[in-house]
């Protein structure tokens, strides 16, 4: 089995989190940005990826000042969004959903509306050389104030290219509830939302997002194992799992991120093979490329090697992940139809 041949959905993947080394590097030189620790690549590859493995999750969010610092000039927007889209189609990604804070990228005057459309000029350009279908999540930061302009700022782009609205950064202390207005405002549109909730927080969080801000799905979403008690095949439910599981509410689940913040020890360690097992809404995803040195091929060989997986269970995630996107019905029916069901039987058979 070729996994990096295998298709693949992505739905949990930031853009300020997926630099190319050597492109942070040129950045930097061609922009004046003064703050690296290095301007070797491959060393300073190694440096994200150390900054990373801190086991905990403000400590991890430290590193991501160097790929904003880069960030804030619109040729380097796109250039940054166009060569994500280039990297994810060479790792066999059909579909992806890439976030990205546009309040970051503001320091030299940029507007929002700039930002965004820098992105999704980027995103477009890739997509038109590889045929990957790209999408835009604008994620407001929990930590700041700007939630509700974001928000308005994801629906007016929301025929271009954008297919949702987040909220991102440190999680304990900033409960999604700050941001209720934000939340609210995307219900009213019909819009879409997805929240960072269950990560470095528990059960509390998960809560809040599903039942007072309308949470479609949960970004990382790993502490829901919090309300599940007793042992291998005599798992008990409590009333949020239970909700959790009975909606049909997606889990955005990073496993490699999940060990760099300290949620678990290593990939065999993280939940995921349970929850699979339980059948929750699982889904597979990469979070921060860099940071984490990782690709969606990297994550399925570490559940390969770690829980057996095989293709039936790519399979199952890769589907799972596409009914979950954000993607109008017909076009995530049309991929699943059509691109993601055929290529999978041609890989079973080929391996047979």
């Amino acid at each position: 089995m070729n996994i990096v041949t295998l298709p693949k959905v992505l739905l949990h993947d930031h853009l300020d989190g997926g630099l190319r080394p050597a492109t942070v590097v040129e950045l930097a030189r061609e922009y004046g940005y003064k703050g690296l620790p290095t301007h070797d690549v491959d060393e300073l590859g190694s440096w994200f990826n150390r900054g990373a493995k801190r086991n905990d999750l403000v400590l991890y969010l430290e590193t991501f000042a160097h790929t904003v610092g880069v960030m804030q000039d619109r040729d380097a927007i796109e250039r940054v969004s166009y060569e994500c889209a280039i990297d994810l189609a060479a790792d066999g990604v059909v579909y992806a959903e890439v976030r990205m804070a546009p309040e970051l990228c503001t320091e030299k005057s940029l507007t929002l509306d700039q930002v965004v459309e820098a992105i999704l000029d980027g995103f477009r350009r890739g997509s038109a050389e590889t045929g990957l279908t790209i999408y835009l999540i604008c994620s407001a930061m929990r930590t700041a104030a700007r939630s509700r302009e974001i928000a308005e700022l994801a629906v007016r782009w929301r025929d271009a290219g954008c297919v949702g609205f987040d909220i991102a950064g440190a999680e304990a202390g900033y409960p999604p509830t700050r941001h209720l207005d934000a939340f609210q405002y995307v219900q009213h549109e019909n819009f879409h939302t997805t929240i960072h909730a269950g990560e470095a927080f528990g059960l509390p969080s998960i809560w809040e997002a599903v039942q007072f801000c309308g949470a479609e799905r949960l970004g990382h979403g790993v502490r829901i194992i919090d309300d599940i008690t007793g042992p291998a095949g005599q798992e008990h439910l409590g009333r949020l799992a239970a909700f959790v599981r009975d909606r049909r509410i997606p889990l955005e689940l990073c496993p490699t991120s999940n060990v760099g913040t300290g949620v678990c020890k290593t990939v065999a360690d993280h939940p995921i093979g349970m929850l699979r097992r339980l059948r929750f809404r699982v889904t597979l995803n990469t979070d921060n490329r860099l940071m984490s040195a990782t690709s969606m091929t990297h994550e399925m060989e570490e559940l390969r090697d770690a829980f057996g997986w095989g293709i039936d269970d790519f399979e199952w995630i890769t589907i799972n992940s596409m009914k979950s996107a954000f993607a109008p019905f017909p076009e995530r029916l049309k991929l699943i139809n059509g691109v993601i069901k055929p290529r999978y039987a041609t890989a079973r058979a080929a391996s047979l």
